[in-house]
């Protein structure tokens, strides 16, 4: 799993979309959007810590209450993104968005990131 960096959050916070430099990372890529004190962050974290994979498929995350920017990514993913639950997940395939969901278990994870 990789972090989201802030340049990452704001480029999406202007563009309405995260950067080909995160969808596109690899073949399936999946962004979790979250704060640290939900208990469904860490069940799912526990699972993706310990998913392997095979370069073809990256995860991101950031817990956004945590960070300097924090009012106005979560204004962006409340309103931009319509979701104001956490965690909050979008996946990409190709580059596109092609699902998202809130929390999930890893079998439901792994389905929406492999297609």
């Amino acid at each position: 799993m990789r972090k989201l960096s802030r340049e990452d959050c704001l480029e999406a916070i202007r563009g309405g979309e995260f950067g080909t430099g995160v969808t596109a990372a690899a073949d399936a890529v999946a962004v979790v959007l979250t704060q640290s004190w939900c208990p469904q962050w860490e069940w799912m974290r526990s699972y993706l810590d310990a998913m392997t994979t095979d370069g073809q498929a990256e995860v991101f995350w950031i817990e956004y209450d945590r960070e300097d920017f924090f009012e106005s990514f979560m204004e962006f993913k409340e309103s931009g993104f319509g979701n104001d639950q956490v965690p909050y997940v979008r996946y990409y395939r190709g580059g596109r968005l092609v699902a998202e969901s809130n929390y999930i278990d890893s079998g439901g994870f792994a389905r929406h990131l492999r297609g």
